[in-house]
């Protein structure tokens, strides 16, 4: 079976569907590819992971018309508050905090992935511009000259003008392009679970520098109605805790109360008594950047093109960063009369991304090496860092702005407006 659309995406994950959303908003047809069904990729056992959206890609949502539904899931982020200890010990008397009321609106939001998937997966399902196969993966692209060939794994073929990768870190459609990749491994592995508590959390999240890496607290919503029938909502938050490689997978192993334990060990006593709720998960922590984002009628969107270091929860908005670029890119191109498909119209997305990526990609790596450690002129250092940037407000407020997404170019959909 063959067919035919004018943008085919590999990937219809968080980037990939809001992409798909933009370009069909924007009157193109596209066909996303996924080889999990949406069924299985909502499911609370899936990822248990949550993302903190910026309040630039809050607006993109909300241009989208997800948010409204989005919303009732998604806790904001009201304060920030930034400190360095070593294991066990008092806090730095030298903190950062960020407080919303600066900026005159909270500083961003938490949701589950599986929530943002969810109201994607709805807003798709109503737009007739997109069709969803799934389960399915993009097994090969053949460049034809005017249309590019997908070929799926379900034996269909897709002739459009243009493939994007949407599909991960390990991207096989980038391999399968012949685009390589500089990367490296970090010695550190990412441990997730979700944290009940005794005390509410006031939408403050928490990014506590511990010797082995970042421990961040992140405020989320009660447990939805459905999951908390008969009983009491929780107070809860979404624990990253990144640890060294070569201590997480033990960790993971851990009994219920010594896990919990070694938690309430890193947490303090700010949010009183805590304990994990529900399963745990752990992944190793890698960077990688794309030696290219596009070929000719091929792009690369989210982490097929770049992976950084969670440090600062940016990598999700990096990547609808992207999906906004290239769908007004796309549409811009399309507006005109002209093929989407052609290098010269890519490379527009490609150096209008590229740069930023990089340097983001960069400086949380750099911010990684300088906190995980426990060598006492850098703790000395870096903590006179963060009190200095406490007391000067413009320099705070900037760094708040850029956490926002709210520095350079941006495209319309980050400023609320249609694509």
């Amino acid at each position: 079976m063959s067919r035919q659309t004018d943008v085919v995406i590999g990937g219809g994950g968080m980037v990939g569907a809001t992409l798909a959303l933009a370009l069909a908003q924007g009157g193109l047809k596209v066909i996303v590819v996924d080889p999990v069904p949406p069924a299985a990729a909502t499911d609370a056992k899936f990822d248990g992971r949550v993302s903190a959206l910026s309040y630039s890609s809050q607006r993109m949502f909300e241009a989208l018309g997800v948010w409204p539904k989005l919303s009732q899931d998604a806790q904001p982020i009201r304060d920030i508050l930034v400190t360095d200890a070593p294991l066990g010990g008092a806090p730095s008397p030298f903190s950062l905090h960020f407080d919303s009321d600066e900026i005159g609106r909270p500083m961003g939001a938490i949701a589950e992935n599986r929530h943002i998937r969810r109201c994607l997966f709805d807003a798709m399902d109503a737009e007739k511009n997109i069709t969803l196969i799934a389960p399915a993966a993009m097994t090969g692209l053949e460049d034809e000259g005017g249309k590019i060939v997908a070929s799926l794994s379900n034996g269909e073929k897709i002739s459009a003008s243009l493939a994007v990768a949407a599909d991960g870190r390990e991207s096989p459609m980038r391999e399968e392009m012949g685009i390589g990749v500089i990367g490296w491994s970090y010695p550190q592995w990412g441990i997730v679970a979700t944290v009940e508590h005794e005390k509410p959390h006031n939408g403050v999240a928490y990014e506590h520098f511990l010797p082995s890496g970042p421990f961040a607290i992140l405020p989320m919503t009660p447990a939805s109605s459905s999951e908390a029938v008969g009983q009491k909502k929780a107070n809860r938050s979404s624990l990253v805790w990144t640890e060294k490689d070569n201590v997480a997978p033990a960790m993971m192993k851990l009994p219920d109360d010594e896990f919990n334990a070694e938690i309430a060990k890193r947490f303090g006593d700010h949010l009183g008594l805590t304990k994990a709720a529900g399963p745990r998960w752990s992944y190793p922590l890698k960077f990688h950047m794309a030696r290219a984002f596009v070929k000719s009628r091929f792009a690369l969107c989210g982490d097929s093109a770049h992976g950084i270091h969670p440090i600062a929860g940016q990598g999700l908005n990096l990547g609808l960063k992207d999906a906004a670029a290239l769908a007004e890119t796309l549409l811009d191109t399309a507006r005109l009369g002209l093929d989407i498909g052609t290098l010269d119209v890519l490379k527009r997305y490609e150096r209008w991304r590229r740069f930023d990526s990089v340097t983001m990609g960069f400086t949380m790596d750099a911010f990684n090496r300088l906190f995980s450690n426990d060598i006492a002129p850098l703790r000395f250092a870096r903590d006179l860092g963060l009190g200095i940037v406490d007391q000067i407000p413009p320099l705070r407020r900037l760094f708040m702005r850029t956490a926002g997404g709210d520095i350079g170019k941006l495209p319309r959909l980050l400023k609320g407006e249609a694509a």
